[in-house]
């Protein structure tokens, strides 16, 4: 259940911040191909993970990381989702850190987490929600830790390697949470410039932390937008451009995961995959495989509002929020093009 030795130089704060200050920090263009993007993770990277829960997943990311096959990935996340439970099957990772991984409260706990995890395939290092956070914003920030009272008391202290120190100015133990420094950031956003200038609707997660913490940070973006429209609205740019390293439009590039504004999670789709997991078992990769195999297909069908089979928004307001904007496509949509979202 964790191992604070298993990457000792993690913790090296001065060593990271010369990683992220060496980085060039460019202001060109930063639009590349998926493919592209994720050929810059490597086996062994620490990979962050933005969005929550089932909110805003870079899934076009994440299942392109899978198509490169890498090994021994450290992923982090605050609350993980199914992106880590294909991850895992997959054998692309070793290592878990994160609060909690499920679908939600209904699911329950990950089934494949535990098996994993209780096998000794995949080593889980359990934070706080709260600690998770602030060692993202330690690393954005830069320094070695932050001090706080969160997970004081809990036997989740002695998991992650969590030091105390003590307050000079009253003297009261406090928890030192250290900076998490990701080798690798996937973030999915709803609209960026060519730049690499992010804007995110709604709750923006830990994302701008995550972002500015990673010394690779890669982005999926529903539309590309003029830089005038991002310099029109410069208070919803949550992670600057000079911070991105690479930008790939991707329409519906968190589904079957949701976009919020945009597009609901396919709850149907989650049935199905817990309920193959349950027929088959959590060790069964079969359950996973024929999971993502219909995730991706779902990835690549309409949703319900806009499919031909004439279902509407009106018809079942609660299972979809479409765009309003004109030229919307799922992924995979004969005859669309990625131009068609260029604006």
């Amino acid at each position: 259940m964790g191992d604070p030795h298993l990457i000792p130089a993690e913790y090296d704060f001065l060593a990271a911040r010369a990683r992220i200050e060496a980085k060039a920090k460019s202001a060109g263009e930063k639009l590349t191909s998926l493919e592209d993007a994720a050929g810059r993770v490597r086996d062994g990277d620490h990979v962050s993970v933005g969005g929550c829960l089932f909110s805003r997943t870079p899934m076009a990311l994440v299942r392109e990381v899978l198509r490169h096959r890498r090994r021994s990935l450290t992923l982090s996340r605050n609350l993980t989702c199914t992106e880590g439970e294909l991850l895992m099957a997959a054998g692309a990772v070793s290592r878990i850190v994160t609060a909690w991984m499920s679908i939600g409260l209904p699911w329950g706990v990950s089934k494949i987490l535990r098996h994993y995890v209780e096998s000794g395939a995949v080593a889980l290092e359990e934070w706080s929600h709260l600690a998770l956070g602030l060692r993202f914003r330690a690393g954005a920030m830069g320094v070695p830790f932050l001090p706080a009272l969160t997970m004081l008391g809990s036997d989740l202290v002695g998991v992650g390697g969590l030091k105390t120190v003590q307050d000079p100015y009253t003297g009261e133990t406090l928890a030192a949470v250290p900076a998490l420094f990701p080798d690798v950031a996937l973030v999915h956003v709803h609209r960026a410039d060519r730049f690499g200038n992010c804007q995110i609707d709604g709750y923006p997660h830990m994302d701008a932390d995550i972002a500015r913490a990673a010394t690779t940070v890669l982005v999926t973006a529903e539309e590309i937008v003029s830089e005038e429209e991002t310099r029109r609205y410069p208070d919803r740019t949550v992670i600057p451009g000079f911070v991105v390293d690479a930008l790939v439009l991707a329409p519906f590039g968190s589904f079957p995961h949701e976009c919020y504004g945009l597009y609901e999670a396919d709850y149907e789709h989650f049935a199905e995959y817990t309920a193959a997991i349950d027929a088959r078992g959590p060790a069964s990769r079969s359950s996973t495989q024929r999971a993502t195999r219909s995730a991706h297909c779902r990835g690549r069908r309409r949703p319900a509002c806009i499919a031909s089979s004439g279902t509407s928004r009106a018809a079942n307001p609660h299972r979809w929020r479409c765009r309003r904007r004109s030229g919307a496509t799922a992924p995979g949509r004969r005859g669309a093009s990625n131009s068609s979202r260029i604006r």
